[in-house]
């Protein structure tokens, strides 16, 4: 592998992590009391789909292009429909926590099945990297993908951080503003997907 390779792994990765960030810190926005072990489970999840997405747009041009190819338009709508549903809900979740105190604050933690949907929202447009590593042998798109997974991994993890310190500043104001984040996020993927 060259450095180029790896350089431009690093800077795609890093481009393909900004929409896993912003949530990140809007989850750690939502979660303030969340431990270390959660914040690398979160990022962890966030990774692992920075990881899968683009192997399977990989695997797509090579086996089933035509498929994919078909599906792509779809991806912004999907992209929006899951961040809007995610965003809306923890803005309802906001307004009725106001003036809760810290324990029920605590069982407004980040479901699994939240989690699941924000990782395959923030990573589905990583499906199309498939198309621009398509030259690649499989271990080289191997590599790439688990380069973008490393630096998502870093990047999510320090957007948990900033979100929990922020969190617990802004109390029961996170969650809304958090939903917040993610209804914009949602909204920019769906104008850069369908521009």
């Amino acid at each position: 592998m060259s450095v180029s390779f790896i350089i431009n792994s690093f800077v795609l990765g890093f481009g393909l992590a900004m929409d896993a960030f912003s949530v990140s810190l809007a989850n750690g926005l939502r979660e303030p009391f969340m431990s270390r072990r959660r914040m690398c489970a979160v990022a962890g999840v966030y990774a692992f789909f920075q990881y899968a997405m683009p192997l399977a747009g990989w695997f797509c041009v090579h086996k089933i292009a035509e498929i994919f190819s078909s599906f792509r338009p779809f991806i912004p709508w999907i992209a929006l429909f899951l961040l809007l549903y995610i965003g809306g809900k923890m803005v309802i979740e906001g307004i009725r926590a106001k003036g809760k105190n810290d324990e029920e604050a605590k069982s407004l933690k980040l479901s699994h099945g939240t989690l699941l949907m924000q990782g395959i929202a923030t990573s589905i447009d990583a499906l199309s990297v498939g198309f621009t590593i398509a030259e690649y042998g499989f271990f080289k798109a191997n590599a790439a993908s688990l380069i973008i997974a490393a630096v998502t991994f870093v990047l999510c993890f320090i957007a948990l951080a900033i979100g929990k310190t922020a969190g617990t500043r802004l109390s029961d104001k996170a969650s809304v503003l958090g939903g917040t984040i993610l209804i914009a996020i949602g909204i920019e993927i769906f104008i850069k997907g369908i521009l």
